[in-house]
Order: C-alpha cells, then sequence, then structure tokens
C-alpha cells in the first residue's frame, strides 16, 4: 500500500540515543529536559519570540481561544474547510462559529466576505491555513484592528512556511501548529502555540497543567495537555532532518505538477512562492476534479484498486457534520465555494519517501 503521508522518523539508533538519559533521570513527563531544549530549538527554527508546548494541537487551539477572555455565546468568524479540531475547539469553548466561504485559488478563507459576517457579538477570526497556503494575513490584521477582533491562527499546515520573511508562527494574536504524526514535522502527537505576548507564556503553561502555578496555588480550571519527553526527544531528532524532508516533497510536488499540470479537468492549485523572502513546506498535494472523465469520487476508488490511499480533504465541511445538525450555524449552502471544494477534492500522497517511480504510477492510475 502507497498511504496518503509515511510519518518522517529519524534512524532508530538517533532515537535510542535521544532517549537514553531518560533511564538515569527517570523524567518523563512535566516539562523536562527534552521538552525545555525542543523548545528552544523550536523557538529558533520557527524564528518566534515565544513558544508553548503541548500533547497536541486541538487542546493548545482551545487553550488559545480560553486565553483570549471572549464573551461567552460571542461569534467566531471561521472556515468551513478545515479539519473538525478547528470548528470543535470554538464550540467546546462556548463560543458560535461563523462560516466564511473560501477563496478559489488556494482554499483559505476568503477576506472579501468577512466583513460582511461581523455583528455586534463578531469578538474573533479563526482563519486556517491550508495545506500548506497561507491566508492573507495582512488583510486579516486591518479588519481585526478595524474592529478590534482577536485573531488566532490553525497554522496546523504551516510548520516552517514564511511570507514576505516573516515566520507563520508570527501572526495574528496566537497561531496554534500540529506536530501530529502525518504533519511535515512531527513528534509524534504533539503541538505548540506561538505569540508575541511574552506575558501569555505563564497563561498557557498554566492551563495546560491543571491551572497548577506551583505546589499551593491553582489558579485556572486547567486540564492536562503537557507534552511527555518521549514526544520532546522525537521532536528534537526529526527537527535536524526537517529541511532534507521539505525538499524531498518539493521533488514529489514538482514530478505531480508535471504529470498532472495542464490537464483538462485537474486543477492543480496553487502554491504560494518559495524564494528568498517565502517558503512552502509541501505539506500537502490537493487536486480538484470537474470535467475530467472520472469524478473524484471514481479517482478515489480507482487509486485504492491498486494500492494508494488518497484522501477526501477536507470533505464533509464541518458545517454538515452530524453532530452539528440543526444549530443555526450549520449551513454548507452558505459557502458554495466551500462545499463546491470539498465535493471534488482529492489530497494524493506526499511525504519524503514517496519514490518518483511511485508518483508517476499514481499519476498513470488517474490518467489511464
Amino acid at each position: 500500500m502507497i498511504q496518503v503521508t509515511r510519518s518522517s522518523m529519524p534512524e532508530y539508533e538517533e532515537y535510542c540515543r535521544e532517549i537514553k538519559s531518560m533511564w538515569d533521570t527517570h523524567w518523563l513527563t512535566n516539562m523536562g529536559a527534552k521538552h525545555r531544549q525542543l523548545e528552544e530549538d523550536l523557538k529558533s527554527y520557527l524564528d518566534t519570540p515565544n513558544i508553548v508546548l503541548y500533547t497536541n494541537g486541538h487542546l493548545a487551539l482551545e487553550d488559545a481561544i480560553a486565553a483570549m477572555r471572549l464573551p461567552e455565546g460571542g461569534e467566531v468568524i471561521t472556515t468551513p474547510f478545515t479539519f473538525a479540531s478547528t470548528t470543535h475547539a470554538i464550540v467546546r469553548k462556548g463560543l458560535k462559529p461563523v462560516f466564511c466561504d473560501i477563496r478559489t485559488d488556494n482554499f483559505t478563507i476568503d477576506t472579501d466576505k468577512i466583513r460582511g459576517l461581523i455583528t455586534e457579538r463578531t469578538c474573533a477570526i479563526v482563519p486556517v491555513h491550508v495545506y500548506g497556503n497561507m491566508c492573507n494575513v495582512s488583510e486579516i490584521a486591518k479588519i481585526a484592528e478595524e474592529y478590534r477582533l482577536k485573531v488566532i491562527y490553525d497554522a496546523a499546515h504551516a510548520f516552517g512556511v514564511r511570507y514576505a520573511g516573516e515566520s507563520a508562527a508570527n501572526f495574528g494574536d496566537v497561531s496554534m501548529f500540529s506536530f501530529h504524526a502525518t504533519k511535515v514535522f512531527n513528534t509524534i502527537e504533539g503541538g505548540a502555540l506561538c505569540f508575541k505576548d511574552e506575558g501569555l507564556t505563564e497563561e498557557f503553561n498554566d492551563r495546560k497543567n491543571f491551572g497548577i502555578r506551583n505546589p499551593e496555588d491553582v489558579v485556572f480550571v486547567g486540564g492536562n495537555a503537557k507534552m511527555n519527553e518521549f514526544q520532546a526527544a522525537m521532536g528534537i531528532c526529526n527537527l535536524r532532518h526537517v529541511d532534507a524532508e521539505i525538499e524531498k516533497r518539493k521533488k514529489a510536488d514538482r514530478l505531480y505538477r508535471e504529470l498532472l499540470g495542464g490537464v483538462p479537468g485537474i486543477k492543480v492549485p496553487e502554491i504560494s512562492p518559495d524564494d528568498a523572502e517565502n517558503r512552502h513546506n509541501y505539506a500537502y498535494f490537493p487536486v480538484l476534479f470537474d470535467g475530467f472523465k472520472y469524478d473524484r469520487d471514481e479517482v478515489h476508488e480507482r487509486l485504492k484498486g491498486h494500492g494508494v490511499t488518497a484522501r477526501k480533504y477536507f470533505y464533509p465541511l464541518t458545517s454538515s457534520f452530524e453532530c452539528y445538525r440543526g444549530m443555526d450555524f450549520a449551513d454548507p449552502g452558505s459557502t458554495p465555494a466551500a462545499a463546491y471544494a470539498a465535493e471534488r477534492i482529492l489530497t494524493l500522497p506526499l511525504y519524503a519517501d514517496l519514490e518518483a517511480e511511485e508518483v508517476r504510477m499514481i499519476c498513470d492510475v488517474i490518467l489511464g
């Protein structure tokens, strides 16, 4: 089987060397040496002033929302073209998602439509960087300043991405990264929050540790979202190799574009530039089928029949989820561009170890 992704891992011996000291210290969690090292390594790599690690990106996103002190029942403008976590985090924090449609070129939130959704109850925007493509961050910043809104980026897909010389970690009030096993950079499971306000560091550390500031002071009704030492050790190892991994992904991406670009009925979406000031991470390879001899679902089944797993990502829209049926915000018809994309998009296998002959085979199956 060729899976849609394959987790990047260091050499077995490298990881064993990294975790060996834990058998001496017996320190396995609670912000140990590996955790502290990874925070510093990532702060440098992501070129961000502040970072707090989490056991996963979802709990990080929930804490980011909670720390913004948004009013209960407040409205948060976001996108339905995303993973379940984004919408769930908003709802679980007692807020109402208001779905904005997406751009058709890179599937990020359509900033031209945000102002028309703002009401007196709007308190924040939660945009999503999609497939490694960043949102229109400059326009979102203008809107947020004009209406005094908080901005929390779901940057799960944007690890290592840069725009106009600036790291994706440094936009908005907070940016959340996922370090799940399927991501460009992984810590097995994991996540992080990046932010400019140094004052948030203590709060995020409190929130992810039951609200415990010290053994006798519990200052928040917090949860348990601490990254353990084995996760951190995996991250330390993987970070050493992530640039090389991205370069390998880039080669596969280029070959896909060479073989599928220009084929009638197949849209290979645009990606952000990759130059001295801008950097793409080649996180995913999405293809939109519209007017091709096979529709998206037929291509999915053809690939499956040849041992290739592709993913309908993102499908369905979060506004179509069964758990939200009957709620006043759950109307897929209000975001026609997102609905159009969700019905036609397919992400093809893309990972560092994907061989050129495998890419050619996948394209042959699609075009055959």
